[in-house]
Protein backbone atom coordinates (compact mmCIF):
# COMPACT_ATOMS: atom_id res chain seq x y z
CA UNK A 1 0.00 0.00 0.00
CA UNK A 2 0.97 3.79 -0.87
CA UNK A 3 2.10 4.89 2.45
CA UNK A 4 0.18 8.05 3.77
CA UNK A 5 3.41 10.41 3.61
CA UNK A 6 3.09 9.73 0.31
CA UNK A 7 -0.06 11.04 -0.20
CA UNK A 8 0.49 14.09 2.20
CA UNK A 9 4.08 14.95 0.69
CA UNK A 10 2.26 15.02 -2.86
CA UNK A 11 -0.74 16.96 -1.66
CA UNK A 12 1.09 19.41 -0.24
CA UNK A 13 3.27 19.84 -3.01
CA UNK A 14 0.50 20.87 -5.50
CA UNK A 15 -1.32 22.41 -2.71
CA UNK A 16 1.95 24.95 -2.36
CA UNK A 17 3.20 24.91 -6.16
CA UNK A 18 -0.45 25.56 -7.25
CA UNK A 19 -1.50 27.91 -4.34
CA UNK A 20 2.11 30.27 -4.86
CA UNK A 21 -0.28 33.03 -4.63
CA UNK A 22 -0.04 33.01 -0.61
CA UNK A 23 3.32 34.61 -0.97
CA UNK A 24 3.09 38.16 -1.50
CA UNK A 25 5.26 38.34 -4.40
CA UNK A 26 3.83 36.09 -6.64
CA UNK A 27 1.79 38.47 -8.38
CA UNK A 28 5.06 40.28 -9.54
CA UNK A 29 4.78 38.16 -12.60
CA UNK A 30 1.61 40.20 -13.70
CA UNK A 31 -1.77 39.02 -14.96
CA UNK A 32 -3.37 36.36 -16.89
CA UNK A 33 -0.97 33.88 -18.04
CA UNK A 34 2.15 35.05 -18.58
CA UNK A 35 4.70 32.95 -20.76
CA UNK A 36 7.78 32.72 -19.72
CA UNK A 37 10.96 32.10 -22.09
CA UNK A 38 13.38 29.24 -21.74
CA UNK A 39 16.16 29.23 -19.71
CA UNK A 40 19.29 30.48 -22.31
CA UNK A 41 22.38 31.26 -22.39
CA UNK A 42 24.04 32.67 -25.21
CA UNK A 43 26.88 31.39 -26.80
CA UNK A 44 29.22 34.21 -25.79
CA UNK A 45 28.27 34.53 -22.46
CA UNK A 46 28.69 37.56 -20.97
CA UNK A 47 29.95 37.51 -17.42
CA UNK A 48 27.06 37.15 -15.11
CA UNK A 49 25.81 40.25 -12.78
CA UNK A 50 25.91 38.97 -9.13
CA UNK A 51 22.99 41.14 -7.33
CA UNK A 52 22.93 41.81 -3.78
CA UNK A 53 20.64 39.21 -1.11
CA UNK A 54 17.33 40.65 -0.75
CA UNK A 55 16.68 43.23 2.41
CA UNK A 56 13.85 40.85 3.49
CA UNK A 57 15.45 38.51 6.65
CA UNK A 58 14.14 35.30 7.58
CA UNK A 59 14.87 33.49 10.71
CA UNK A 60 16.43 30.32 10.38
CA UNK A 61 14.96 27.41 11.47
CA UNK A 62 15.98 25.34 14.79
CA UNK A 63 18.39 22.46 13.88
CA UNK A 64 16.98 19.62 13.40
CA UNK A 65 18.12 16.09 12.65
CA UNK A 66 18.59 16.89 9.32
CA UNK A 67 19.83 20.63 9.57
CA UNK A 68 23.79 20.38 10.74
CA UNK A 69 23.91 22.45 13.97
CA UNK A 70 26.50 25.75 14.51
CA UNK A 71 29.54 25.82 15.45
CA UNK A 72 30.14 22.34 14.96
CA UNK A 73 33.22 21.48 12.69
CA UNK A 74 31.96 19.07 9.82
CA UNK A 75 32.61 15.29 10.47
CA UNK A 76 33.89 13.18 8.05
CA UNK A 77 31.50 11.97 5.25
CA UNK A 78 29.76 8.65 5.24
CA UNK A 79 29.34 8.53 1.80
CA UNK A 80 33.04 7.73 1.84
CA UNK A 81 34.86 6.49 -1.41
CA UNK A 82 35.34 2.78 -2.01
CA UNK A 83 37.85 0.66 -0.47
CA UNK A 84 40.69 1.01 -3.08
CA UNK A 85 40.84 -1.88 -5.66
CA UNK A 86 42.86 -2.32 -9.29
CA UNK A 87 40.06 -0.04 -10.59
CA UNK A 88 40.19 2.63 -7.63
CA UNK A 89 39.82 6.15 -8.58
CA UNK A 90 42.78 7.76 -6.79
CA UNK A 91 42.07 11.86 -6.01
CA UNK A 92 45.44 13.56 -6.87
CA UNK A 93 47.29 15.24 -3.99
CA UNK A 94 47.88 18.94 -3.76
CA UNK A 95 51.87 19.34 -5.44
CA UNK A 96 52.45 21.76 -2.51
CA UNK A 97 52.57 20.05 0.93
CA UNK A 98 50.47 23.09 2.98
CA UNK A 99 50.42 23.25 6.92
CA UNK A 100 47.92 21.25 8.47
CA UNK A 101 45.01 22.70 10.32
CA UNK A 102 43.16 21.62 13.71
CA UNK A 103 39.44 21.19 13.41
CA UNK A 104 38.94 24.62 15.41
CA UNK A 105 40.86 26.54 12.41
CA UNK A 106 38.87 24.68 9.82
CA UNK A 107 35.32 25.58 11.37
CA UNK A 108 36.45 29.24 12.05
CA UNK A 109 38.18 29.58 8.15
CA UNK A 110 34.87 27.95 6.73
CA UNK A 111 32.15 30.32 8.77
CA UNK A 112 34.41 33.43 7.31
CA UNK A 113 34.21 32.19 3.93
CA UNK A 114 30.26 31.67 4.97
CA UNK A 115 30.42 35.57 5.88
CA UNK A 116 32.36 36.55 2.76
CA UNK A 117 29.99 34.56 0.16
CA UNK A 118 26.43 34.98 1.60
CA UNK A 119 23.76 36.14 0.13
CA UNK A 120 24.98 35.21 -3.73
CA UNK A 121 26.67 33.29 -5.97
CA UNK A 122 29.20 30.51 -3.64
CA UNK A 123 26.78 30.70 -0.36
CA UNK A 124 27.44 27.76 1.36
CA UNK A 125 25.74 26.20 4.87
CA UNK A 126 27.92 25.96 7.88
CA UNK A 127 24.96 26.71 10.57
CA UNK A 128 23.17 29.82 8.89
CA UNK A 129 20.66 28.61 6.32
CA UNK A 130 19.60 32.22 5.64
CA UNK A 131 23.06 33.21 4.63
CA UNK A 132 22.21 31.12 0.89
CA UNK A 133 19.39 33.52 0.86
CA UNK A 134 20.07 35.82 -2.54
CA UNK A 135 20.52 35.81 -6.25
CA UNK A 136 22.49 32.76 -8.44
CA UNK A 137 25.19 33.12 -10.59
CA UNK A 138 23.05 33.74 -13.90
CA UNK A 139 20.02 35.55 -14.34
CA UNK A 140 18.61 33.03 -16.62
CA UNK A 141 18.75 30.07 -13.03
CA UNK A 142 15.60 32.50 -11.91
CA UNK A 143 13.72 31.41 -15.02
CA UNK A 144 12.11 34.12 -15.62
CA UNK A 145 10.99 35.17 -12.46
CA UNK A 146 11.67 38.72 -10.93
CA UNK A 147 14.17 38.74 -8.09
CA UNK A 148 11.72 39.39 -5.34
CA UNK A 149 9.50 35.93 -6.51
CA UNK A 150 12.87 33.96 -6.68
CA UNK A 151 13.92 35.46 -2.99
CA UNK A 152 10.60 34.65 -1.46
CA UNK A 153 10.20 31.08 -3.54
CA UNK A 154 13.52 30.34 -2.33
CA UNK A 155 12.56 31.20 1.34
CA UNK A 156 9.37 28.66 1.50
CA UNK A 157 11.61 26.13 -0.49
CA UNK A 158 13.85 26.64 2.42
CA UNK A 159 12.04 26.90 5.49
CA UNK A 160 8.84 25.00 4.20
CA UNK A 161 5.24 26.04 4.08
CA UNK A 162 2.27 24.47 6.26
CA UNK A 163 2.07 20.95 4.77
CA UNK A 164 5.45 21.17 3.11
CA UNK A 165 8.72 20.19 4.29
CA UNK A 166 11.30 22.18 3.85
CA UNK A 167 15.28 21.35 2.20
CA UNK A 168 17.57 21.66 5.17
CA UNK A 169 17.95 18.12 4.91
CA UNK A 170 20.48 18.62 1.82
CA UNK A 171 22.61 21.33 4.10
CA UNK A 172 22.50 18.49 7.20
CA UNK A 173 23.31 15.63 4.98
CA UNK A 174 26.88 13.68 5.22
CA UNK A 175 27.18 14.33 1.07
CA UNK A 176 26.74 18.59 2.02
CA UNK A 177 29.56 18.09 4.24
CA UNK A 178 31.74 15.96 2.76
CA UNK A 179 31.39 18.34 -0.51
CA UNK A 180 32.57 21.27 1.57
CA UNK A 181 35.54 19.28 2.42
CA UNK A 182 36.24 18.39 -0.88
CA UNK A 183 36.37 21.68 -2.15
CA UNK A 184 39.20 22.50 0.23
CA UNK A 185 37.33 26.34 1.07
CA UNK A 186 39.86 27.03 3.97
CA UNK A 187 42.77 25.61 2.52
CA UNK A 188 42.54 26.22 -1.40
CA UNK A 189 45.39 24.25 -3.18
CA UNK A 190 48.20 26.56 -5.03
CA UNK A 191 48.72 26.86 -8.38
CA UNK A 192 52.24 25.86 -9.71
CA UNK A 193 51.96 25.25 -13.42
CA UNK A 194 52.32 27.46 -16.00
CA UNK A 195 52.31 27.15 -19.50
CA UNK A 196 49.63 24.46 -19.79
CA UNK A 197 46.65 24.87 -21.96
CA UNK A 198 43.82 22.20 -22.02
CA UNK A 199 40.99 23.15 -23.64
CA UNK A 200 38.21 20.32 -22.77
CA UNK A 201 34.72 20.44 -24.48
CA UNK A 202 31.97 18.97 -21.81
CA UNK A 203 28.87 17.69 -23.50
CA UNK A 204 26.08 18.73 -21.58
CA UNK A 205 22.67 17.39 -22.25
CA UNK A 206 21.44 20.46 -22.94
CA UNK A 207 23.24 23.84 -22.55
CA UNK A 208 19.91 25.57 -21.52
CA UNK A 209 19.06 23.60 -18.28
CA UNK A 210 20.03 24.91 -15.05
CA UNK A 211 22.93 22.06 -14.43
CA UNK A 212 24.62 23.15 -17.78
CA UNK A 213 24.25 26.68 -17.35
CA UNK A 214 26.14 26.57 -14.07
CA UNK A 215 29.02 24.90 -15.46
CA UNK A 216 29.28 27.36 -18.35
CA UNK A 217 28.23 30.57 -15.89
CA UNK A 218 30.15 29.38 -12.82
CA UNK A 219 32.72 26.75 -12.90
CA UNK A 220 34.13 27.59 -16.64
CA UNK A 221 35.28 31.11 -15.55
CA UNK A 222 35.96 29.74 -11.67
CA UNK A 223 38.39 27.36 -13.54
CA UNK A 224 39.96 29.76 -15.76
CA UNK A 225 40.63 32.27 -13.48
CA UNK A 226 42.05 29.85 -10.61
CA UNK A 227 44.59 28.23 -13.12
CA UNK A 228 45.58 31.56 -14.98
CA UNK A 229 43.74 30.61 -18.47
CA UNK A 230 45.26 27.31 -18.32
CA UNK A 231 42.17 25.19 -17.98
CA UNK A 232 39.48 26.22 -20.56
CA UNK A 233 35.95 24.23 -20.15
CA UNK A 234 33.27 24.84 -22.68
CA UNK A 235 29.82 23.72 -23.27
CA UNK A 236 27.87 21.49 -25.92
CA UNK A 237 24.58 20.12 -26.28
CA UNK A 238 23.93 16.46 -26.99
CA UNK A 239 22.14 17.76 -30.03
CA UNK A 240 24.76 20.00 -31.74
CA UNK A 241 27.05 17.52 -31.70
CA UNK A 242 24.30 14.82 -33.10
CA UNK A 243 24.65 13.04 -30.51
CA UNK A 244 21.34 10.91 -28.33
CA UNK A 245 23.07 10.18 -25.06
CA UNK A 246 23.22 5.82 -24.98
CA UNK A 247 26.86 6.37 -27.28
CA UNK A 248 28.54 9.08 -24.63
CA UNK A 249 29.68 6.50 -22.03
CA UNK A 250 31.64 4.49 -24.69
CA UNK A 251 32.82 7.82 -26.29
CA UNK A 252 34.71 9.35 -23.05
CA UNK A 253 36.11 5.66 -22.70
CA UNK A 254 37.31 5.62 -26.32
CA UNK A 255 38.19 9.45 -26.70
CA UNK A 256 35.53 10.84 -28.86
CA UNK A 257 34.35 13.11 -26.29
CA UNK A 258 36.83 14.80 -23.48
CA UNK A 259 34.35 15.00 -21.02
CA UNK A 260 30.33 14.26 -20.37
CA UNK A 261 27.69 14.33 -18.08
CA UNK A 262 26.32 11.15 -17.69
CA UNK A 263 22.85 10.15 -17.20
CA UNK A 264 22.60 6.62 -16.33
CA UNK A 265 18.84 6.24 -18.08
CA UNK A 266 20.39 6.69 -21.32
CA UNK A 267 23.16 4.15 -21.09
CA UNK A 268 21.41 1.34 -19.31
CA UNK A 269 20.34 -0.71 -22.01
CA UNK A 270 23.90 -1.65 -22.42
CA UNK A 271 24.81 -1.43 -18.55
CA UNK A 272 21.88 -2.25 -16.41
CA UNK A 273 23.95 -1.66 -13.65
CA UNK A 274 23.74 1.95 -13.62
CA UNK A 275 20.24 1.85 -14.39
CA UNK A 276 20.39 1.67 -10.23
CA UNK A 277 20.26 5.25 -10.22
CA UNK A 278 17.20 5.32 -12.56
CA UNK A 279 14.42 3.23 -11.19
CA UNK A 280 11.14 4.94 -11.46
CA UNK A 281 8.38 5.37 -8.98
CA UNK A 282 10.77 4.21 -6.04
CA UNK A 283 11.22 7.58 -4.26
CA UNK A 284 8.13 9.11 -2.29
CA UNK A 285 9.69 12.53 -1.65
CA UNK A 286 12.31 14.87 -2.40
CA UNK A 287 14.65 14.05 0.84
CA UNK A 288 14.22 10.15 -0.22
CA UNK A 289 15.30 10.39 -3.59
CA UNK A 290 18.30 12.97 -2.61
CA UNK A 291 19.42 10.32 0.57
CA UNK A 292 19.11 7.73 -1.89
CA UNK A 293 21.26 9.13 -4.51
CA UNK A 294 24.26 10.14 -2.35
CA UNK A 295 24.56 6.88 -0.82
CA UNK A 296 24.67 5.25 -4.21
CA UNK A 297 27.29 7.58 -5.37
CA UNK A 298 30.49 5.74 -4.44
CA UNK A 299 29.04 2.78 -6.03
CA UNK A 300 27.88 4.39 -9.81
CA UNK A 301 31.44 5.87 -9.80
CA UNK A 302 33.42 2.77 -8.97
CA UNK A 303 30.65 1.28 -12.10
CA UNK A 304 31.42 4.38 -14.58
CA UNK A 305 35.37 3.84 -13.93
CA UNK A 306 35.06 0.30 -14.68
CA UNK A 307 33.08 1.02 -18.18
CA UNK A 308 35.06 3.54 -19.06
CA UNK A 309 38.60 2.15 -18.97
CA UNK A 310 39.37 4.24 -15.84
CA UNK A 311 37.80 7.79 -16.85
CA UNK A 312 38.05 9.98 -13.83
CA UNK A 313 34.27 10.72 -12.46
CA UNK A 314 35.11 14.98 -11.18
CA UNK A 315 31.50 15.61 -9.70
CA UNK A 316 28.04 15.78 -10.13
CA UNK A 317 25.26 18.00 -11.78
CA UNK A 318 22.49 18.22 -9.57
CA UNK A 319 19.29 18.23 -11.56
CA UNK A 320 16.53 19.87 -9.46
CA UNK A 321 13.14 20.21 -10.76
CA UNK A 322 13.32 16.95 -12.19
CA UNK A 323 9.71 15.17 -11.04
CA UNK A 324 8.68 13.26 -14.10
CA UNK A 325 5.32 14.63 -15.61
CA UNK A 326 3.81 13.38 -19.00
CA UNK A 327 2.53 16.19 -21.12
CA UNK A 328 0.10 15.93 -23.17
CA UNK A 329 -2.99 17.12 -25.10
CA UNK A 330 -5.91 14.97 -23.01
CA UNK A 331 -5.65 14.76 -19.26
CA UNK A 332 -3.90 11.99 -17.69
CA UNK A 333 -4.55 11.94 -13.97
CA UNK A 334 -5.54 8.03 -13.67
CA UNK A 335 -4.41 4.56 -14.94
CA UNK A 336 -7.51 3.82 -17.49
CA UNK A 337 -6.29 7.56 -19.54
CA UNK A 338 -2.94 5.90 -20.58
CA UNK A 339 -4.25 2.62 -21.94
CA UNK A 340 -3.05 2.46 -25.31
CA UNK A 341 -1.35 5.78 -25.65
CA UNK A 342 1.95 5.91 -26.95
CA UNK A 343 4.43 7.67 -24.76
CA UNK A 344 7.70 9.11 -25.60
CA UNK A 345 10.42 7.56 -23.00
CA UNK A 346 13.49 8.18 -22.02
CA UNK A 347 15.42 5.29 -20.72
CA UNK A 348 14.56 1.45 -20.23
CA UNK A 349 13.12 1.71 -16.61
CA UNK A 350 10.94 4.53 -18.01
CA UNK A 351 9.47 2.31 -20.85
CA UNK A 352 8.74 -0.39 -18.27
CA UNK A 353 6.95 2.24 -16.18
CA UNK A 354 5.06 3.21 -19.29
CA UNK A 355 4.07 -0.28 -20.14
CA UNK A 356 3.45 -0.81 -16.46
CA UNK A 357 0.00 1.94 -16.80
CA UNK A 358 -0.98 0.39 -20.08
CA UNK A 359 0.89 2.31 -22.69
CA UNK A 360 3.54 1.77 -25.31
CA UNK A 361 6.97 3.51 -24.78
CA UNK A 362 8.54 5.29 -27.97
CA UNK A 363 12.37 5.82 -27.37
CA UNK A 364 13.11 9.39 -28.37
CA UNK A 365 15.52 12.01 -27.30
CA UNK A 366 15.24 14.78 -25.98
CA UNK A 367 15.64 16.79 -29.10
CA UNK A 368 12.68 15.05 -30.81
CA UNK A 369 9.86 15.52 -28.10
CA UNK A 370 8.59 18.78 -29.44
CA UNK A 371 8.26 17.91 -33.05
CA UNK A 372 6.96 14.25 -31.85
CA UNK A 373 3.84 15.73 -29.91
CA UNK A 374 3.26 18.78 -32.62
CA UNK A 375 3.14 15.53 -35.30
CA UNK A 376 1.16 13.47 -32.99
CA UNK A 377 3.86 10.28 -33.46
CA UNK A 378 3.33 10.58 -29.94
CA UNK A 379 0.78 11.44 -27.54
CA UNK A 380 2.39 11.89 -24.65
CA UNK A 381 6.00 13.03 -23.37
CA UNK A 382 7.27 11.47 -20.32
CA UNK A 383 10.02 14.08 -19.04
CA UNK A 384 10.90 16.02 -15.92
CA UNK A 385 9.20 19.62 -15.28
CA UNK A 386 12.18 21.60 -15.83
CA UNK A 387 12.92 19.96 -19.29
CA UNK A 388 9.21 20.52 -20.21
CA UNK A 389 10.11 23.89 -19.28
CA UNK A 390 13.81 24.54 -21.21
CA UNK A 391 11.83 22.72 -24.30
CA UNK A 392 8.87 25.00 -24.47
CA UNK A 393 6.55 21.76 -24.05
CA UNK A 394 3.29 23.91 -23.15
CA UNK A 395 2.74 25.01 -26.99
CA UNK A 396 2.09 21.23 -28.20
CA UNK A 397 0.51 20.09 -25.14
CA UNK A 398 -2.18 21.30 -22.60
CA UNK A 399 -1.36 19.21 -19.62
CA UNK A 400 0.97 17.46 -17.30
CA UNK A 401 -0.01 14.76 -15.33
CA UNK A 402 2.26 12.95 -12.32
CA UNK A 403 4.48 13.50 -10.87
CA UNK A 404 7.16 10.80 -10.58
CA UNK A 405 9.27 12.30 -7.98
CA UNK A 406 12.92 12.48 -8.48
CA UNK A 407 15.85 14.58 -7.23
CA UNK A 408 19.05 12.94 -8.90
CA UNK A 409 22.32 14.16 -11.05
CA UNK A 410 24.35 13.28 -13.68
CA UNK A 411 27.99 12.31 -13.37
CA UNK A 412 30.73 13.97 -15.28
CA UNK A 413 33.42 12.41 -16.33
CA UNK A 414 36.59 13.11 -18.16
CA UNK A 415 38.49 10.84 -20.00
CA UNK A 416 41.39 8.85 -18.94
CA UNK A 417 44.01 9.79 -21.00
CA UNK A 418 42.77 13.47 -21.20
CA UNK A 419 42.85 13.69 -17.37
CA UNK A 420 46.19 12.00 -17.13
CA UNK A 421 47.72 14.69 -19.38
CA UNK A 422 47.31 17.38 -16.61
CA UNK A 423 49.78 18.59 -13.73
CA UNK A 424 48.58 17.45 -10.06
CA UNK A 425 48.15 20.88 -9.58
CA UNK A 426 45.63 21.38 -11.95
CA UNK A 427 44.19 18.58 -11.24
CA UNK A 428 43.36 18.96 -7.88
CA UNK A 429 41.94 22.58 -8.82
CA UNK A 430 39.53 21.29 -10.96
CA UNK A 431 38.07 18.94 -8.36
CA UNK A 432 37.73 21.58 -5.84
CA UNK A 433 35.99 23.62 -8.53
CA UNK A 434 33.74 21.13 -9.55
CA UNK A 435 33.07 20.46 -5.75
CA UNK A 436 32.06 24.25 -5.50
CA UNK A 437 29.87 24.19 -8.84
CA UNK A 438 28.06 21.36 -6.77
CA UNK A 439 27.52 23.45 -3.68
CA UNK A 440 26.28 26.29 -5.74
CA UNK A 441 23.65 23.94 -7.53
CA UNK A 442 22.63 22.28 -3.91
CA UNK A 443 22.07 26.12 -3.10
CA UNK A 444 20.08 27.12 -6.04
CA UNK A 445 17.99 23.65 -5.76
CA UNK A 446 14.94 24.08 -3.62
CA UNK A 447 13.81 26.95 -5.87
CA UNK A 448 13.88 24.88 -8.85
CA UNK A 449 12.58 21.71 -7.47
CA UNK A 450 9.66 24.52 -6.22
CA UNK A 451 9.17 26.45 -9.11
CA UNK A 452 9.74 23.87 -12.15
CA UNK A 453 5.96 23.33 -11.47
CA UNK A 454 4.80 26.61 -11.29
CA UNK A 455 6.81 28.18 -14.31
CA UNK A 456 5.05 25.19 -16.64
CA UNK A 457 1.76 26.53 -14.95
CA UNK A 458 2.63 30.03 -15.66
CA UNK A 459 3.07 28.95 -19.37
CA UNK A 460 -0.25 27.72 -19.83
CA UNK A 461 -0.27 24.21 -19.06
CA UNK A 462 -3.08 22.56 -16.72
CA UNK A 463 -1.24 20.44 -13.71
CA UNK A 464 -3.32 17.19 -12.80
CA UNK A 465 -2.17 15.20 -9.76
CA UNK A 466 -2.42 11.23 -9.74
CA UNK A 467 -5.44 10.19 -8.34
CA UNK A 468 -4.79 8.32 -4.99
CA UNK A 469 -5.80 4.82 -7.01
CA UNK A 470 -3.12 5.67 -9.70
CA UNK A 471 -0.87 5.87 -6.96
CA UNK A 472 -1.97 2.83 -5.10
CA UNK A 473 -1.71 0.95 -9.04
CA UNK A 474 2.19 2.77 -9.45
CA UNK A 475 2.81 1.57 -5.65
CA UNK A 476 1.38 -2.17 -5.75
CA UNK A 477 1.68 -2.78 -9.39
CA UNK A 478 4.02 -0.69 -11.58
CA UNK A 479 7.10 -0.64 -9.25
CA UNK A 480 7.57 -4.28 -8.25
CA UNK A 481 6.13 -6.18 -11.77
CA UNK A 482 7.41 -3.59 -14.25
CA UNK A 483 10.17 -1.19 -13.14
CA UNK A 484 11.59 -3.45 -10.71
CA UNK A 485 11.24 -6.83 -12.83
CA UNK A 486 12.46 -4.99 -16.10
CA UNK A 487 15.54 -3.88 -14.25
CA UNK A 488 15.89 -7.62 -12.98
CA UNK A 489 15.56 -9.01 -16.39
CA UNK A 490 18.03 -7.40 -17.67
CA UNK A 491 20.78 -7.88 -15.21
CA UNK A 492 19.96 -11.49 -16.03
CA UNK A 493 19.11 -11.76 -12.32
CA UNK A 494 19.86 -14.02 -10.29
CA UNK A 495 22.19 -15.84 -12.83
CA UNK A 496 23.75 -12.31 -13.11
CA UNK A 497 24.26 -8.92 -11.51
CA UNK A 498 23.82 -10.27 -7.66
CA UNK A 499 26.19 -7.53 -6.27
CA UNK A 500 24.28 -4.62 -7.48
CA UNK A 501 21.10 -6.28 -6.19
CA UNK A 502 22.74 -6.34 -2.89
CA UNK A 503 23.46 -2.56 -3.57
CA UNK A 504 19.58 -2.00 -3.84
CA UNK A 505 18.82 -4.47 -1.09
CA UNK A 506 21.23 -1.83 1.27
CA UNK A 507 20.94 1.29 -0.04
CA UNK A 508 17.20 1.90 -1.62
CA UNK A 509 15.71 -1.05 0.38
CA UNK A 510 15.34 1.26 3.55
CA UNK A 511 14.02 4.42 2.11
CA UNK A 512 11.42 2.41 -0.75
CA UNK A 513 10.22 -0.54 0.95
CA UNK A 514 10.86 -2.98 -1.58
CA UNK A 515 13.58 -5.96 -1.08
CA UNK A 516 14.71 -8.19 -4.06
CA UNK A 517 14.75 -11.97 -2.67
CA UNK A 518 17.73 -14.34 -4.06
CA UNK A 519 15.07 -16.26 -6.47
CA UNK A 520 14.31 -12.64 -8.19
CA UNK A 521 11.13 -12.32 -6.05
CA UNK A 522 10.03 -8.97 -4.95
CA UNK A 523 8.54 -8.32 -1.92
CA UNK A 524 7.42 -5.57 0.72
CA UNK A 525 9.38 -4.51 3.53
CA UNK A 526 9.01 -1.86 6.31
CA UNK A 527 10.99 1.23 5.16
CA UNK A 528 13.62 1.99 7.84
CA UNK A 529 14.77 5.55 6.69
CA UNK A 530 13.83 8.64 5.67
CA UNK A 531 10.44 10.36 5.98
CA UNK A 532 8.73 6.82 5.13
CA UNK A 533 9.95 5.45 8.07
CA UNK A 534 8.62 8.07 10.35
Amino acid sequence: MMTNVKQRYIAAVFAAALGLALMPGLAACGGGEPEPQPTAVPTAMAAPTVGSASTETVAPPEPTATMAPATVAAPAPTVAPAEPTATAQPVPPPPTPTPAMSAAEQQAALEAYAAEHAGGPGAIFVGDVSQLMGPPPHESLMLDFPETVYTQVSAAALFGLPGLPGQGFIYGSDYYRGLLDKANLANPTELTSSGESFEIQHVCSNRNLPHCVLIESYWAPNLAERTNGQVQLSVTSLSELGLAGPEMLDQVADGTLDMAGIFTGYVSKDYPNLELLSLYGLASDWESSYLIVTELAPDIDRMMRDISGGAYVLNRNWSAGYDNWFFSREPLPTAADFQGRKIRSSSESMSDFIRGMGAEPVRLSAAEMYAALQSETVDTAATPAMWGLTLRLSEVADYMAGPLVRFTYTNNIVNKDVWDEMPADLQQIMIEEGAKVELEALRLAPYHNFIALEANKQAGLKVQPFTEGTLRHIDEVVVPEHVLSGWLGRLGYPENGQEVVSIFNEKVGPYSGFRINADGSIERVAATKGPRAQ
